[in-house]
């Protein structure tokens, strides 16, 4: 078997290994005492990983550099991206909601990758003149695996809005988090009035709900175990994209260097620049927002649910929209 054949079975692969597995995922959340389900769920992003990484090593060897010249290359290395970050997720959080939201994502640029894009573009070509230089491997990689966290970040976000059922509940501890509800404290907002509360025994025995400190108002019907996956949630969210922030910055900054080796500037104002300006200041907005501001719970999530589609809009959006330095022949 030659490796462009190579190439086209583990794409092919990595989809389907990574559509079988947001199905486990996901049956898994409505049925969670299913036994097994966590397990074939990680495994099943396991196998895709090592598909997609065999993909990109295979590329490698054909084409003779690294492979991220071109968009169905950036797609795949992304999803890789992704899929290695929602380890790291899952094992600090160990919810199978972490995969509920990120396996379809990494489903979704695989799928779009494999079966979307024309032939043309999903063959290995010749670099051009301004790709050939060692910042390829460094800026480039630099900013998708920053792009792969910021959006596994976001989506644990999403996930802790939806968790939470749209109601105004504002974590009260330290910036990082201790990921158990007991040691949490609540701040709800209910028509305008602010209620300090915390979770209560339910008189009755069994399942606990969150009862505000006053006598008025009807009580909240989150469990404890709601409570417990809310807080966890918003503290692995806000490492992971504690972790693309840095790796977001170090790579704005190779590229402005390499941008100057290629083209005698620092910075021009290309779209992609501008947008990766955009997306740095978003979640330094965000970080600094829970750094010193102490913000938790839903108004830091509301922003880094907005960084998801920032990100995109700079990975992806302005290669597809508009004329720039790094289009690079991808759709222009």
């Amino acid at each position: 078997m030659d490796l462009v054949t190579l190439q086209g079975w583990l794409d092919n692969a990595s989809f389907a290994v990574l559509f079988a597995t947001m199905l486990v995922y996901w049956t898994g959340v409505a049925f969670p005492t299913a036994p097994y389900l966590a397990t074939l769920g990680s495994t099943g992003m396991a196998i895709a990983n090592l598909c997609m990484a065999a993909l990109l090593g295979a590329r490698w060897i054909e084409a003779g550099y690294f492979p991220l010249s071109n968009l169905y290359e950036s797609l795949f290395f992304i999803a890789w991206g992704i899929t290695a970050v929602h380890f790291l997720a899952e094992q600090m959080s160990r919810s199978r909601l972490v995969g509920a939201f990120t396996a379809p994502v990494a489903m979704a640029i695989a799928a779009f990758a494999a079966l979307s894009l024309p032939d043309q573009m999903q063959h290995s070509e010749p670099l051009v003149p301004a790709l050939k230089s060692n910042w390829l491997m460094m800026h480039v990689s630099v900013m998708l695996l920053s792009y792969a966290c910021l959006m596994v970040g976001a989506l644990l976000a999403i996930a802790f809005l939806i968790v939470t059922r749209g109601q105004a509940i504002e974590l009260r501890g330290s910036s990082v988090g201790t990921g158990a509800y007991r040691d949490a404290r609540y701040r709800l907002r209910r028509h305008g009035e602010v209620i300090e509360s915390a979770p209560q025994p339910n008189p009755s025995g069994g399942t606990a709900v969150l009862a505000p400190a006053t006598a008025t108002g009807a009580t909240q019907t989150l469990s404890p175990q709601r409570l417990t996956i809310a807080d966890t949630l918003d503290n692995i969210s806000y490492r992971i994209i504690g972790l693309g922030f840095p790796l977001l910055t170090i790579g704005i900054i190779a590229g402005a260097v390499w941008a100057n080796e290629a083209w005698g500037s620092y910075w021009s104002w290309d779209p992609k620049e501008t947008w990766a300006l955009i997306t740095w200041l978003v979640f330094a907005a965000y970080l600094h927002a829970r750094i010193t501001r102490g913000w938790q719970g839903r108004r830091p999530a509301f922003l880094a649910a907005s960084g998801f589609l920032v990100v995109w809009v700079c990975y992806l959006g302005v290669n597809l929209l508009g004329k720039g330095l790094h289009s690079y022949g991808w759709f222009f």
